[in-house]
């Protein structure tokens, strides 16, 4: 009897994973959105700030600010359309004479520092990017990280082109901000992670529900940044600045994920699992304040997930082995077809072989990780 309701239980969560893949992912991946592909002409180009938050990074700012300071967004004159924001936040290291050398050699490169010491009306990293978007000389903001390289010397007019193509009523455009390749297990599924988060994020602004972007990889309008100052929890977490954005001002039409090959950026990921486990818990933590529709959906997808592989190793050995390999058959090969297609759209076409593996390894990953989207998140930033 027992058995009997759990396979029960077994065939009502395949039921609702198999509707997440197909009402929610598969319309996301196959969308005919194109948002990024149109090409900015020098007359409808708007005027777009770069922001770097910066923390001594003074080797990852001289390999690669040069490429975002060489994009090709220009007016018809040749006269640069954006200017690059970096905030050196407090750094002990090279990061001034790296930037100081780099500011002798382009014009539209500007350095906002933030002292030692220096009191903080905000915790840390927003503080930062408050600072650099104070200075701002622009409406249409452009985020990354200084470890971070974009795929395309048209990074910039991809990013804005939602923002410009949208008669003023997109706000947020956000894109893929994935890692480089490297060999072992750890890259494979830190890029694996990623990408499925990407997806989630994706599909869910195609459904209308947008709920998170990456900072690393994020315009936003200059205006949505003043309806977030006076939230208590903008005041209280130090991380979390990218999602918390989008938890408060994004709606289903005023925000664009895109994945345009060249809106994308690259960074270095990290290098063992203690390294990559400490940046997923700040990243975590911000999750708790999603819309309650939104948490609803992302938890009853977890929770499914998880009972699906969970049942499906209790029940293969029970009475029922043909109709439990059946049904995990038919849901897998749902999502590996799901998951096909992204790869292919991202540029991560060997990712789709992992997918079994870590398919399983992301229920793993949800237990370790669910307890940061509930406990107060004491992480600084560094």
């Amino acid at each position: 009897m027992i058995l009997y309701l759990l396979l029960i239980l077994f065939f009502f969560c395949i039921v609702l994973q198999v509707s997440y893949a197909v009402y929610v992912f598969l319309p996301g991946v196959y969308s005919t959105y194109a948002a990024g592909k149109k090409p900015a002409t020098p007359g409808d180009k708007e005027q777009v700030s770069v922001i770097i938050c910066a923390r001594n990074e003074a080797y990852n700012l001289e390999q690669n600010l040069p490429f975002i300071l060489a994009q090709r967004y220009s007016n018809a004159a040749g006269k640069h359309m954006f200017e690059v924001i970096v905030v050196d936040d407090a750094s002990d290291d090279d990061t001034g004479a790296v930037l100081a050398k780099l500011c002798l050699k382009h014009d539209h490169l500007r350095v906002v520092q933030v002292k030692p010491g220096e009191q903080r009306s905000f915790p840390g990293k927003k503080y930062a990017v408050g600072k650099g978007i104070a200075v701002a000389d622009h409406n249409w903001l452009l985020f990354t990280d200084a470890d971070c390289i974009p795929v395309s010397d048209r990074w910039i007019e991809h990013m804005t082109a939602p923002l410009r193509t949208s008669s003023e009523k997109i706000k947020i455009a956000g894109s893929y901000g994935k890692y480089s390749t490297e060999p072992g297990m750890l890259n494979a599924f830190i890029r694996w992670e990623t990408m499925h988060s990407f997806l989630q994020a994706f599909a869910y602004a195609q459904s209308g529900m947008p709920y998170m972007a990456v900072g690393r990889n994020m315009a936003a309008a200059k205006e949505l940044y003043a309806q977030v100052q006076d939230w208590d929890v903008w005041k209280a977490l130090p991380t979390g600045d990218d999602d918390l954005l989008v938890a408060r001002t994004a709606t289903a039409d005023n925000m664009r994920m895109i994945h345009v090959p060249g809106s994308f950026t690259i960074s270095e990921p990290k290098h063992t699992w203690g390294e990559w486990l400490r940046q997923k818990q700040r990243h975590m933590s911000a999750g708790k304040y999603y819309k309650p529709r939104i948490k609803a959906y992302l938890g009853a997808y977890a929770l499914t997930h998880a009972l699906v592989w969970g049942l499906f190793f209790v029940l293969l050995f029970s009475a029922y082995p043909f109709w439990v390999l059946l049904l995990m058959v038919f849901r897998c090969g749902v999502y590996w077809f799901t998951w096909a297609r992204m790869c292919r759209l991202l540029g991560e076409k060997k990712l789709s072989y992992w997918f079994p593996a870590f398919d399983f390894g992301w229920m793993i990953y949800n237990f370790v990780l669910s307890p940061y989207i509930f406990w107060k998140n004491k992480q600084q930033w560094k």
